[in-house]
């Protein structure tokens, strides 16, 4: 495994900048780095930020219905947890893929 500091940068920028890290992290290893896992990652990390946030958009939409609360909690702990698990199979030098974006990004 390649670049492994970089790897455990992109999970863990979900706390504190889940866009601009991963974006910063694709263009290096676009241009600079030649490190294909991260910049697959970098891809997956993004998009799991834009649909994790549609998605509790839409479940904030839904609190009016009683099932958005339910499914506010649900996306929340799932917004925290899988970010940790990315850190966690990184550290370990595991292969990760973030659900439900993973296999959009070949």
């Amino acid at each position: 495994m390649e670049n492994k500091g970089l790897k455990i940068l992109i999970h863990a920028s979900a706390f504190f900048a889940p866009y601009l890290v991963p974006i910063v992290v694709y263009l290096l290893c676009h241009f600079f780095l030649d490190d294909l896992e991260a910049k697959k990652l970098s891809i997956q990390a993004v998009l799991f930020q834009l649909v994790m946030g549609v998605l509790v958009f839409v479940s904030f939409l839904l609190i009016f219905v009683i099932i958005g609360i339910p499914l506010l909690i649900a996306l929340g702990l799932v917004w925290f947890i899988v970010p940790i698990i990315g850190v966690v199979k990184a550290l370990s030098d595991k292969p990760f893929d973030y659900p439900i974006v993973g296999s959009w990004v070949k």
